[in-house]
């Protein structure tokens, strides 16, 4: 299948209507992507990006245009580069989507490991899970850093994670689509790190997967935390539960731990970062 038949498919399964609204490929497109831009992970993305914004965005791997709108929404000049041409999932849902809001979107086709623009185009270059579908990790992580100012901002979210590599066969058998377009893939951590380094960026900041809103999908910050203080009253009692879920450094610390000793192939991880050369 294409891309956008096994999104089509997705939609076609009554069982998985949750996680199709989870990952904004619900109808009428529009609301969706307004949905996205009122949302939790938005406000974390925009609060992340503050030091940048608005300013001039390339959206990279941008799909069917949430986050495109939610920049245009606040005041961006946005650019969106996306492969796929399909009026459900790509350039095309995109354009659709730009003109039945009226949001400044530019869209371009093509691959994040070939740029077609010049040097220092952008403030801030953003990527919601594209990382893992590079073909070639370094080559797009460096043409980010060429496409953007000295000092400009780089920000991928999303990004599957493994521990090893032997790990990447379980995560592929656990993806809901996989089967049906073979498009998924997950780096080690260290292979990010070491992709956004040699690129000429400074790493400001790792989310882990219990560390960020952006990384809770496709829970909420709130249905996250019910979660957590859940598994911790089980296994100490709702009033230790009440202690260490509490107060907001307390939550801070066992999240950063969770995070630690989770190794959970294909969890998320986002990353942000500066451009220093």
């Amino acid at each position: 299948m294409t891309w956008e038949e096994a999104v089509e498919w997705l939609k076609s399964q009554p069982d998985k209507q949750y996680l199709v609204e989870a990952a904004y490929y619900d109808e009428p497109a529009a609301e969706a992507a307004k949905r996205f831009a009122s949302g939790g992970e938005w406000r974390e993305v925009a609060r992340i990006l503050t030091p940048w914004m608005p300013g001039k965005v390339l959206d990279l791997g941008a799909g069917n245009g949430i986050s495109s709108y939610a920049f245009a929404r606040s005041g961006c000049i946005v650019t969106a580069l996306e492969p796929d041409h399909s009026f459900k999932v790509g350039g095309g849902a995109i354009k659709t989507l730009a003109g039945e809001t009226k949001s400044r979107i530019e869209v371009v086709q093509g691959y994040g490991e070939e740029l077609p623009f010049k040097d220092g185009t952008f403030d801030i270059a953003y990527g919601r899970q594209v990382l893992h579908h590079a073909e070639d990790l370094r080559a797009v992580c460096r043409e980010a850093a060429r496409v953007l100012r000295s000092g400009g901002g780089f920000l991928a979210t999303r990004e599957h994670v493994i521990s090893r590599k032997e790990d990447l066969p379980r995560f592929l058998e656990s993806h809901p689509l996989q089967a049906l377009y073979g498009g998924e893939n997950a780096f080690l951590l260290d292979e990010y790190t070491e992709a956004i380094k040699a690129s000429g960026f400074a790493i400001d900041s790792v989310f882990g997967p219990h560390q960020s809103p952006i990384n809770y999908f496709p829970m909420t910050k709130n249905e996250k935390e019910e979660e957590i203080r859940r598994l911790i009253s089980r296994l100490t009692g709702s009033f230790m539960a009440r202690i260490i879920c509490g107060p907001a450094a307390a939550r801070k610390g066992l999240f950063r731990l969770l995070t630690r000793v989770d190794n959970t192939p294909g969890r998320l991880y986002t990353f942000l970062a500066r451009k220093i050369i």
